[in-house]
């Protein structure tokens, strides 16, 4: 999840800024009707320890609350369940919070310390192979000091570590309800957002009511939203044309986004710089055939990136060239640098120098339903393919098995998008290329954990940048990696209902208490 700038094409009527995190729109007549969204984003689990994808953390950030959250547009992380939170002493290893007073699950027993350090221990007790615990690598321990005092204890100092507690990763649960080694199963939450979860079924809705017990960092609640989740871009497309849902979100199919008119006056269309990045991830194991690194260098010299932004996805996406995208400190453009432009002849030269049987053949995954992703593995197997060099067996999985079939290394290659969780270079470092990533590709260079770990002590984090430069350049080198492109955000919502700008601007957060009728 992004230092992200909103770029509005449609600029919506907004009244007055009431409080801090609080808004209002002119009155209307709908107030209480519930406003339908739908996405491609599914939802991998309702457990905050058992899921970290885009379509999980969406509804987290509006069933939980963490200790912090982001203001929209924000990098820097705000209290919400906390009262407040600072590094204590010197060294950046020491992090106390104070609770907020009056925070109270469904129950209606008030949240504690005892609570807050419940919730981190088991995420990272779980360490569910599709969970976050690898947010909280530098976790030591956690101690509830009072009812509402908790200090985080670090092992290596960590100025990143208040944005990660800002994730879904740092989502409080009620330690009455969830099980502290194992995940919670069934369709109910136990959060203290500014909604509750009235009814869920997977793979189609998620009915949210505003949760008047609510306590934290907005003045006020949202109006009733209905979450609804299609299995892919097309389905979505349909029902935004059948006027199912009131907004889309996350991801109508590229050729309706092309030709999207911020002037059409049925409609409101907002684009937002986005921090999204989609990768080709490579199995470096040894029993993979992609181990040896220069098999790796020579895909890195096939992949066009340009044709893949062109064609596949219409330009509603930019070509990328670096493990951090543009807009984010640190970026650089390593992997054009090091592979300028596709080349047959050099992966060949590669190839040849490594003594593999050629074509080198391997599977290739990707997420069914996930925006164009069956084009775009189409159009990277005929790429990987030129010259004769490979022979690419792609497949396609419903998305929660996706995940578990690469986490369990049961594939070669696969495409996966990566929302940055936070607005840091850091989310782009340990969670994709330090060792035991939650990518699972078996990478690992005791270099680049050095530099992820180095990069973590500075406070300004413009300071952290020539790490990175050096992180990018060791991951072009050894290519556990290849960056494809980096996302424009799209919202698209009737006349009447506004705020669709607001829903993601690159923190994590998914604000659906920002949608209002007009």
């Amino acid at each position: 999840m992004r230092s992200v700038r909103m770029r509005i094409l449609v600029t919506l009527l907004v009244v007055a800024v009431v409080g801090i995190g609080g808004w209002q729109l002119l009155p209307s007549q709908n107030q209480n009707k519930t406003i339908k969204v739908g996405t491609t984003d599914a939802v991998t689990d309702l457990d905050p320890a058992g899921a970290y994808d885009a379509g999980s953390w969406a509804l987290f950030s509006n069933v939980f609350q963490s200790l912090l959250t982001f203001e929209p547009g924000g990098v820097e992380p705000v209290p919400d369940a906390a009262k407040s939170c600072a590094f204590q002493g010197s060294g950046l290893k020491t992090y106390r919070c104070t609770l907020r007073s009056g925070i109270t699950f469904p129950s209606g027993r008030t949240m504690t310390a005892e609570d807050v350090k419940y919730s981190f221990d088991r995420v990272k007790k779980i360490n569910s192979d599709v969970g976050p615990a690898s947010l909280f690598s530098t976790l030591a321990s956690v101690t509830a000091d009072d009812a509402t005092t908790v200090t985080f204890h670090l092992a290596s100092a960590d100025a990143t570590f208040p944005s990660k507690v800002a994730t879904g990763a740092g989502a409080i649960v009620d330690k009455d309800k969830y099980p502290a080694g194992s995940l919670r199963t069934g369709t109910a939450v136990d959060g203290t957002g500014p909604y509750t979860l009235a009814s869920y079924t997977k793979d189609e809705k998620a009915d949210l009511e505003p949760n008047s017990r609510y306590q934290g960092y907005l003045t006020g609640t949202g109006r009733p939203v209905e979450l609804r989740y299609y299995a892919d871009s097309a389905k979505l497309d349909g029902a935004w044309k059948d006027g199912q849902v009131d907004v889309a979100t996350r991801t109508l199919p590229p050729d309706v986004l092309s030709r999207l008119n911020p002037s059409d006056p049925d409609k409101r269309v907002s684009e937002s710089d986005s921090a999204e990045t989609r990768n080709l991830y490579l199995d470096t194991r040894a029993n993979s055939p992609l181990h040896d690194v220069r098999v790796r260098r020579a895909m890195a010299w096939l992949v066009n990136r340009e044709e893949l932004a062109g064609t596949v996805y219409e330009g509603t996406v930019d070509p990328l060239y670096s493990l951090i995208p543009t807009g984010i400190t640190g970026h650089t453009t390593s992997f054009f640098d090091a592979y300028p432009a596709q080349s047959v002849q050099k992966a060949r030269a590669l190839l040849t120098q490594a003594g593999v049987s050629l074509p080198v053949r391997f599977t290739f995954g990707y997420g069914i339903g996930r925006g164009a992703g069956k084009e775009e593995a189409a159009a990277l197997k005929q790429q990987l393919e030129t010259g004769g060099l490979f022979q690419v067996d792609v497949k396609g999985y419903e998305w929660t098995a996706f995940q578990k079939t690469w986490a369990a290394g049961k594939m070669d290659a696969w495409a996966v998008g990566w929302v940055a969780d936070y607005p840091d270079p850091d989310t782009f470092g340990a969670a994709l290329v330090g060792t035991g990533s939650t990518m699972s590709t078996g990478y690992s260079n005791k270099i680049v954990d050095h530099l992820i770990l180095d990069s973590q002590q500075y406070a300004d984090r413009t300071r952290a940048a020539g790490d990175f430069k050096d992180i990018q350049t060791d991951v072009a080198r050894d290519v556990p990696l290849i960056p494809l492109w980096q996302r424009k955000e799209y919202v698209v919502s009737t006349e009447d209902v506004g705020g669709g700008q607001y829903l993601t601007d690159g923190t994590g957060v998914f604000r659906l208490w920002r949608l209002q009728w007009i």
